[in-house]
């Protein structure tokens, strides 16, 4: 009977002294949590998708309280979460337009020439860097789905070879900008009207003989363009969505049709 209670006097004991330890050592190497950062980083979605620049939600909440990051850097949350976070901070905050991905390419089945049948692995950069790509335009999108599946919100499809982008789902991360090895996805104000679809580095005759709906160069566009908001550049049309004015006339004149109008969102 003695040895029992020895025994468990000695269990007592060990017990309470590894508890005064576990105390005093959360004394000594407790981190002071900031409750302001706590409550910005319980307004942001969660998401840790990377589309503000930082590591995740946390290091995105401690870059906005230790003021690296804007109280609007959470391109998930937009303006909603902005508020909630300028309102904890005390700030005010500065409205920013809505953007969407868009995929700069219009050569899907209908419009582009087959190369080869592809039956490797079904990912963009690993088509490329095999050398086969199976559309002769070497601009354009591919149409395995890289983009797709980088798109943690779902707002991406490949139709007909091309990618499509939904703007009521897009958030405007940046995940299918990184995602495609050509570089095809560009984030487009929201409010914007007109749009280029193609990449082609390729003119005239060289674009028509692989799709039947590429920029071809002429420069027909930006001689129209009254506010000089449309150029091209490496043999194709970019607008300048900062200068545009969404008259529509670029998009009249272009014999290719390749300036399309925007579907309302």
């Amino acid at each position: 009977m003695s040895h029992i209670i020895i025994a468990t006097a000695a269990v007592a004991v060990i017990g309470l002294l590894i508890g005064v330890l576990l105390v005093t050592v959360d004394k000594k190497f407790k981190v002071e949590v900031d409750e302001k950062e706590a409550a910005v980083r319980a307004c942001l979605p969660g998401n840790n998708c990377g589309g503000c620049g930082y590591a995740g939600c946390d290091a995105l909440a401690s870059a906005i309280i230790h003021q690296e990051a804007p109280v609007n850097g959470c391109p998930v949350g937009g303006d909603p979460v902005a508020e909630k976070i300028s309102t904890i901070l005390g700030l005010e905050m500065e409205h920013t337009e809505k953007v969407a991905a868009f995929v700069k390419c219009s050569g899907d089945c209908e419009n582009a020439a087959a190369r080869c049948h592809y039956v490797g692995i079904h990912d963009c950069a690993s088509a490329i860097s095999s050398g086969l790509s199976p559309w002769t335009c070497d601009f354009g999108c591919i149409g395995f789905g890289t983009c797709a599946a980088a798109c943690p919100f779902g707002a991406i499809t490949v139709d007909q070879g091309v990618a499509r982008v939904d703007r009521d789902k897009c958030k405007a991360c940046g995940q299918c900008v990184a995602a495609c090895p050509r570089h095809l996805i560009e984030l487009v104000p929201d409010s914007a009207t007109y749009a280029v679809r193609c990449s082609s580095h390729d003119r005239g005759a060289a674009v028509k003989k692989v799709c039947s709906a590429g920029c071809l160069a002429c420069k027909l566009c930006e001689k129209q363009c009254e506010a000089g908001a449309i150029t091209v550049e490496n043999n194709v049309a970019h607008i300048d969505y900062d200068k545009c004015t969404k008259c529509g006339k670029c998009a009249e004149k272009c014999p290719a049709k390749v300036i399309k109008k925007r579907n309302p969102a």
